[in-house]
């Protein structure tokens, strides 16, 4: 059912036409030795932007649980399509706080094929991540795109930050990208307290899109070899069950279908049958879902 660690490489890298600078070199203070979740989802894509570390890390929790470069290209794949329905809805800001490492079908680009004038903000923690997206965005600009080096456990800094306030008015609707990443926050890092207060700072109108990997749909066994699995890597791996990801929308007001298991989040714009999903969805064991502010 699942391709081979090379072939889901060749796969990926077909289907999302890597984005790549081609002058880009990773910043010399950069650890390739510990295993960093977003070069491990590069992976996972069948990027390039990782190293022995990432791909030995990935491979390991791929054995465990093999849907996850399905779930990776779900989830990518849920990105788009929540994007350009929040911009089909009048949204014209975008901040998308644990980006990833970019390529072909990112933030910017599916907004601004909607909207031209759209604003999109990225926000991460990895310096890879962040060297990487100034290089492609100076070498490929594209409408109004910024790119901030901060970490969600710190909303106050990201909220403040000059390159924030530059480009996006807090005053009007906002969608607040949360895709695959609240999974690394623990609840003892206060991970409800954090988002929010970034839903807080939005304005009426505003979205919350969100996805986030559970147990719910994975063997215990695979469950519990991923969690350990990433123990080694920047940051841990905290799947919650649908009980424990709802709590982070707050009072937002789901849009149809609601909170999902991810490749269920409108298929397409039609909803198309399951029966048209990919093979082996039913073991993408995550979560997604789109609210809006009232």
């Amino acid at each position: 059912m699942y391709e081979d660690s090379a072939a889901i490489g060749r796969t990926a890298d077909t289907e999302w036409g890597w984005a790549r600078a081609d002058d880009w070199q990773p910043p010399s203070e950069l650890d390739t030795g510990v295993p960093h979740t977003a070069r491990m989802y590069d992976y996972y894509l069948g990027g390039k932007d990782n190293f022995e570390a990432d791909r030995k890390a990935a491979q390991a929790a791929i054995s465990a649980y093999p849907a996850l470069p399905l779930l990776a290209r779900t989830n990518r794949q849920f990105l788009g399509r929540a994007v350009e329905f929040a911009a089909s809805r009048g949204v014209r800001q975008f901040i998308d706080i644990g980006t990833g490492i970019p390529a072909v079908g990112s933030t910017n680009e599916v907004a601004q094929r909607v909207a031209p004038d759209a604003r999109v903000v990225y926000v991460d923690n990895d310096p890879i991540v962040a060297t990487h997206a100034r290089a492609l965005l100076a070498s490929h600009p594209a409408g109004h795109t910024s790119v901030i080096e901060a970490d969600l456990r710190d909303p106050a800094t990201i909220l403040g930050h000059p390159a924030l306030a530059g480009a996006v008015d807090l005053s009007q609707p906002v969608a607040l990208m949360l895709v695959a990443v609240l999974h690394f926050i623990r609840d003892e890092e206060g991970a409800q307290q954090l988002v929010g207060t970034l839903r807080d700072a939005l304005a009426p109108g505003s979205a919350l899109i969100l996805s986030h990997g559970s147990p719910d749909f994975a063997s215990r066994e695979s469950a519990a070899e991923g969690t350990r699995i990433y123990k080694s890597a920047s940051a841990p791996l905290v799947l919650r069950s649908r009980a424990g990801v709802e709590p982070f929308f707050g009072d937002f007001e789901f849009t149809g279908p609601g909170l999902v298991q991810l490749p269920l989040w409108r298929p397409t714009a039609g909803h198309v049958p399951t029966t048209e999903l990919p093979e082996g969805w039913q073991d993408v064991s995550a979560y997604a879902g789109v609210a809006f502010k009232k």
